[in-house]
């Protein structure tokens, strides 16, 4: 599994690979988390899609967008201090991590619970959707203690070089998730039928199953990285060195889900099954992303050692091999798309209306990626550094200056109506790689000092 090797030495390509195609798995099964209750979800209307849509993007924004930040943070340190090989600094800052988590998880579950109804309802959509929606927002900030300290745990056994472990706990609770889904949903057997609220019990049951097997693997020493808690104290010092790289981060992640909430409110004017099929074409791209995530990934954690172990060009390296391997399989991926558009939208929804303007907006989506695999992969790579602050520069630009206002102003200048919108997009993602790809080029986060 690799727990003894040095990520820092031998060849790249083998060690980018061997580090990656477990987050791949991950990533993958990962996504099933939004995946597989759509399937389900489907099965009931339009609205239930459309209300599972709306909150799921809430629900990641308020638990695992907002943590991805202090994650990322934490990731970037413990990488350094593996790759320094001081196991004792990475046990540290691990669990001044999850101190963090419990403060952001427990603010969470107050405003989630108190005001789901309110928030899911300033989106100005119709009220079965805010009531489908309102019940999943609640339930998954109940959850959010479960759900945050998983993605910790997760992040801590990556970080320290074992990517192995947590791809195994991953795919035992998805596949519990999975299984259990449309029991929950749908009512099967004796279960209740609880809609769009069972699609929340079963994600956040799942994510504490997740949590359990993780902590007991990171106590036990059955990862590469052995925690305890001697000599345990809150050290002010580490934790600020966490925000310090994480709030960028995080304002990153944050302002992408809201720019996805602004985006999907100039969508809603243009009816229920432009809001599904956004949703539909959300979780697409989710299973398209997964092997360049993996691979940017892992990248990010041989960028974070190498820097570590005093190796900046070995870490560059890393990052331009792993970016032109995941803009290959995403080429195949596009090229399926053009084929069989409607036929992926299919296995989602039998709606003749949602799956034509669904497969519409992926066939539109295709020209941005065509450089979806280097801003996946670079961007990681950069944020893996520790030096968050451009990567939250670029989105910020690419989503505020470029993307959301040509979504707005497309669809009234042009009379491409909603397709307007996915243009608009497109044109976000591809200024966002060029300009990943000039910075990461130019190298200065080489210099980064965490």
């Amino acid at each position: 599994m690799g727990l003894e090797r040095d990520w820092t030495q031998g060849n790249i390509l083998r060690n980018l690979l061997n580090l990656s195609w477990p987050i791949m798995v991950t990533s993958s099964f990962n996504i099933m988390g939004p995946i597989i209750p759509m399937i389900w979800v489907g099965k009931i209307g339009a609205s239930a899609v459309a209300g599972l849509g709306v909150a799921n993007t809430l629900a990641g924004m308020f638990t695992v967008a907002g943590m991805a930040g202090f994650v990322t943070g934490t990731k970037a340190i413990i990488a350094r201090f593996v790759g320094a090989s001081d196991s004792a600094g990475a046990n540290h800052v691990a669990r001044q991590a999850f101190v963090i988590s419990a403060t952001y998880s427990a603010v969470i579950t107050v405003v989630g619970v108190l005001f789901a109804e309110r928030i899911v309802g300033l989106f100005g959509l119709e009220p079965d959707v805010v009531a489908q929606g309102a019940t999943y927002l609640r339930i998954q900030c109940a959850g959010s203690t479960l759900i945050t300290f998983r993605y910790l745990a997760e992040g801590i056994m990556q970080s320290s070089g074992d990517t192995v472990i947590p791809m195994r706990i991953t795919i035992t609770y998805r596949l519990v998730h999975a299984i259990l889904s449309p029991f929950f949903i749908l009512g099967w057997w004796f279960f209740p039928r609880l809609g769009v609220g069972g699609a929340a019990v079963t994600d956040v049951g799942s994510h504490g199953l997740g949590l359990i097997i993780g902590l007991w693997c990171l106590f036990s020493g059955k990862t590469r990285l052995r925690l305890t808690l001697n000599n345990f104290r809150i050290d002010p010092g580490v934790i600020w060195r966490i925000v310090t790289i994480g709030i960028p981060a995080s304002v990153m992640t944050l302002q992408k889900n809201i720019g996805n909430l602004v985006l999907l409110r100039v969508i809603v004017p243009f009816g229920t099954i432009a809001v599904a099929a956004h949703s539909l074409m959300q979780r697409v791209e989710l299973i398209m992303s997964a092997p360049s995530t993996g691979l940017g990934q892992g990248a990010g954690v041989l960028t974070g050692q190498n820097l570590g172990a005093h190796q900046p060009e070995r870490a560059q390296r890393s990052g331009w091999l792993a970016a032109s391997l995941a803009q290959g399989y995403i080429c195949v991926c596009l090229l399926a798309i053009l084929l069989w558009a409607e036929n992926i939208v299919r296995l989602f929804t039998p709606d003749p209306g949602l799956v034509q303007t669904a497969s519409t907006f992926l066939r539109i989506a295709t020209t941005g990626y065509l450089v979806m695999g280097f801003e996946v992969v670079l961007q990681q790579c950069i944020s893996g550094s520790g030096d968050t602050v451009p990567p939250m520069t670029v989105s910020l630009v690419a989503l505020w200056l470029v993307q959301l206002p040509l979504a707005f102003f497309l669809p009234r200048i042009t009379g491409l109506g909603v397709y307007g919108v996915r243009w608009g997009m497109v044109a976000g993602m591809v200024g966002g790689a060029l300009a990943y790809i000039t910075y990461f080029w130019l190298g200065r986060w080489k210099r980064k000092r965490v």
